[in-house]
């Protein structure tokens, strides 16, 4: 898949390098939840957005880097008792179109607000995986009256919260594991194939939606080859860029990977040079996270900060935990 992994470089830059909207099968449908509809945003842009309805307060999911809002399709249905539950694609990826800015984190951020503004939503709770975490500091620190509350999945690293007392993210960009395998022509045979590829090399599944936003398919119906995104430099510009957050002055849920868990490919590797080095990047890895963790439990009095044993998508490798997280800090904003 076109992402950068878990082993293969900083995980919370996960699929910069993932791919455009790609084509739909005519005989597959997307088995979830959602109506989809698109909002004009900007000049020439417009985003999609899910809404899988349900009773309650608003609660608007946000993609990590790369993604589209379909990796949601699995778990936002779980919320749905309790909560409208939305999801936006940001600009750049899957089925939203794209327009450069020079203030890239502005532009996002008030790309969201747009969003919830069309929508007329009233205080909804944000949702961010992984570099989403750029999104919700910018909202809750700029516009705290717009939202109740912020829930940052594996998404409170420096670009989300920096107040010097943390690592940088210049040292999470220095760390480097093992690169994992590529899909194979019988792993690429269809999407459900190359669903269960993936889940067999990492360890947790992502919706096969997802795929389908984020690959090619060939006219009989394989999955062709991931495709570069417009928005992947947007992406890159927030990570390297100097942009701090240092008071995020909302109720906060801030979940970490301590410790990440290693990818079953890597479990199953016979290779003591492959085993090593995973070993080297994830003992940094953890020592770095928990760091930031501490910066964030000490800097942000508003945050409540979990940590669990996971994987970076840790809203797939750890969904019941999560969503009773979700649910408690939920319930305690009403």
């Amino acid at each position: 898949m076109g992402r950068c992994t878990q082993s293969g470089g900083p995980i919370l830059f996960i699929a910069l390098l993932a791919p455009l909207y790609s084509q739909q099968s005519a005989s597959w449908r997307d088995p979830s939840s959602h109506t989809v509809q698109f909002v004009s945003v900007d000049k020439n842009v417009r985003l999609e957005v899910l809404d899988w309805g349900g009773s309650g307060g608003p609660v608007v999911l946000l993609a990590g880097g790369g993604h589209t809002a379909h990796v949601f399709d699995e778990f936002a249905p779980k919320l749905t008792a309790d909560y409208h539950v939305y999801g936006i694609t940001r600009r750049g990826f899957g089925a939203s179109s794209f327009s450069a800015s020079e203030n890239v984190v502005d532009r996002l951020r008030d790309d969201v607000l747009a969003v919830i503004d069309t929508l007329k939503l009233n205080r909804p709770v944000l949702v961010g995986h992984s570099i989403a975490g750029a999104e919700l500091s910018s909202v809750g620190t700029l516009h705290s009256d717009r939202v109740a509350g912020l829930v940052y999945l594996e998404a409170g690293y420096p670009y989300a919260f920096d107040n010097g007392k943390g690592p940088t993210m210049k040292e999470f960009h220095q760390i480097r594991g093992p690169q994992p395998p590529t899909p194979g022509d019988s792993d690429l045979a269809s999407f459900s194939a190359l669903q269960k590829w993936d889940a067999q090399v990492y360890g947790f599944r992502i919706p096969e939606a997802e795929f389908r936003q984020t690959w090619d398919s060939t006219s009989d119906g394989r999955a062709g080859k991931a495709r570069d995104s417009p928005g992947s430099q947007t992406l890159m510009t927030i990570m390297t860029g100097m942009k701090r957050y240092t008071d995020i002055p909302v109720p906060a849920l801030v979940i970490f990977a301590i410790p990440h868990v290693q990818e079953n490919w890597i479990n199953k590797s016979t290779d003591p040079a492959v085993r090593e080095a995973a070993r080297a990047y994830f003992t940094t890895l953890d020592a770095l996270t928990e760091r930031q963790a501490k910066a964030f439990e000490s800097g942000v009095p508003t945050a409540r900060v979990i940590r669990l044993r996971g994987a970076h998508y840790i809203f797939l490798s750890n969904e019941p935990d999560v969503l009773r997280e979700m649910r408690a800090f939920l319930t305690g904003l009403k």
